[in-house]
């Protein structure tokens, strides 16, 4: 008794500031021994049951390929005549049919609406020893009653911000071509006109969908009676990225999109392309490729968390494909996740919080923070407090797992999209091995620390007859519809002489 009353009064006398209770032991370490197995047995329980509902996000190689293939039927579909009308992968014809080769030459303007903000560019292209490419742009934003409002109004603005523009850049009263960067379904019959199919993106102007884009733009330019623009192209975002890497690699015949949504286009022989006339030469196809797996061909690699965002989205059903590879969705899928592992007592102690209950609270940016490799799992931890997420280490290496199942799925489909697209580029030119561009741009691609990584892994494995370089567009698809228009007014000219 006197060695414990000493020891207890030493520590005390020590650390003054601490309460300390000393526990006799009854059962000696055999009782511990069993304890310590006991919580071992428990963790690897939960270990086994978290695997167990992540192994559907881990897809084989077959899986893969299965994607591949399934994409490539879908293609043909979409570019034949008799079967264009069910196809979800619509192929649409750009009316894009040559790349720039480097004499175009003059000043255009661009405009570059996509979302809430819109560009309007000016252009400067020179060609001979000076080549190259000089920008000015200013960025606008579209408050949500235009975007919502008639179509009208949506017009009128767009032509007040160009009159704007035009009087920045001490250009009043000068008339232009134009190129219309215009990132909505559209259904093309020339390079100059655009029937819009459906608004997204949260635009609902009244009196647009079903109309010519262009009509609409030059008719608020008739309104307004200030200049005259001459619009030359309209042209999606992948079509504008590919032209402006185009202009960098002349080897850029494909144009990527992985941000908040996700899109592709390619240069697709003439002859395959159904719904135009004519069998010489290439037209870039737009492939609205988001829409892929809206038949039921992906049923099999959708998990029941795809399921559950899919059908509490704004579009149930529609663009699968793409909510399981964009920026948009890849946040709600982990959250869907993490909310199913805290009801079953395997995440945060089975405590869920209100926040984690709210929808797109999870953002996909705190999926490439949280991936990102030099963070702590102390900054980890700090992300999910400021979610209102109570967590431990253990938590944060889980959450941390989570977002990179996600994510590797996500690029790896997106890959395997891509394997799609450029093995059918070399078996249309009937080659062996092909070397090919591919033109990318958005958030999630740039900024994720491993998306493009593991993309362009899944592309040379699903590929290997294709030696794929990917290249980043850094000046957005505006320059590209600048540049379309470069194209079509050389061509134009050398048509007239």
């Amino acid at each position: 008794p006197s060695f414990a009353r000493r020891l207890h009064k030493t520590v005390r006398k020590l650390l003054p500031d601490c309460e300390i209770r000393f526990i006799r032991s009854e059962d000696g370490s055999g009782k511990g021994a069993a304890m310590v197995t006991a919580v071992a047995y428990r963790l690897d329980a939960q270990h086994k049951a978290r695997q167990k509902i992540l192994e559907p996000f881990k897809l084989s190689h077959e899986q893969l390929l299965e994607v591949k293939e399934r994409m490539r039927i879908e293609m043909e579909k979409g570019l034949g005549k008799e079967t264009h009308e069910e196809a979800t992968v619509k192929m649409l014809p750009t009316y894009v049919c040559s790349t720039p080769d480097g004499t175009e030459k003059g000043d255009f303007l661009a405009l570059d609406l996509g979302g809430t903000n819109f560009r309007v560019l000016l252009v400067r292209v020179r060609n001979g020893m000076r080549r190259g490419v000089e920008m000015h742009n200013k960025i606008y934003s579209i408050p949500v009653e235009i975007m919502q409002g008639t179509g009208e109004e949506l017009f009128d603005h767009i032509v007040h911000c160009i009159s704007d523009f035009l009087e920045y850049m001490g250009m009043k009263g000068v008339s232009l071509p134009l190129g219309f960067t215009f990132s909505f379904p559209c259904q093309q019959n020339n390079l100059d006109e655009g029937i819009l199919l459906k608004w997204t993106k949260g635009f609902k102007a009244t009196g647009c969908e079903g109309e010519d884009v262009v009509g609409l733009l030059k008719e608020a330019i008739h309104r307004r009676e200030e200049f005259d623009l001459d619009v030359v192209a309209v042209v999606n975002d992948t079509v504008g990225t590919m032209m402006t890497c185009g202009y960098e690699d002349p080897c850029c015949e494909v144009g990527l999109i992985v941000g908040t949504g996700s899109n592709a286009c390619y240069m697709e022989e003439m002859r395959n392309v159904e719904l135009v006339e004519g069998d010489e030469g290439r037209m870039c196809v737009n492939m609205e490729w988001g829409a892929f797996g809206d038949s039921g061909c992906l049923d099999d690699v959708r998990t029941e968390f795809d399921v559950a965002v899919d059908e509490l989205s704004l579009n149930p059903g529609k663009q699968r494909f793409e909510k399981m590879i964009s920026g948009m969705y890849l946040g709600e899928i982990v959250r869907n996740i993490l909310m199913d592992f805290t009801k079953r007592g395997l995440l945060f102690r089975g405590r869920i919080s209100e926040r984690l209950k709210t929808r797109g609270i999870f953002e996909t940016k705190f999926l490439s923070q949280i991936e990102s490799d030099c963070l702590a799992l102390l900054q980890v931890r700090s992300i999910l407090q400021h979610l209102g997420l109570e967590s431990t280490c253990d938590d944060s290496i889980i959450v941390k797992e989570v977002c990179t199942v996600v994510a590797r799925r996500a690029a790896q489909l997106c890959g395997a999209g891509m394997a799609a697209v450029v093995d059918k580029i070399r078996q249309n030119r009937g080659l062996d091995f092909l070397k090919v561009t591919v033109g990318v741009d958005g958030t999630l691609y740039k900024l994720h620390p491993h998306f493009s990584t593991i993309m362009q892994q899944t592309v040379k494995e699903l590929s290997p007859q294709c030696e794929v370089t990917f290249l980043q567009s850094e000046d957005g698809s505006g320059k590209g519809a600048a540049l379309i228009t470069a194209v079509a007014c050389r061509i134009r000219e050398a048509g007239q002489r």
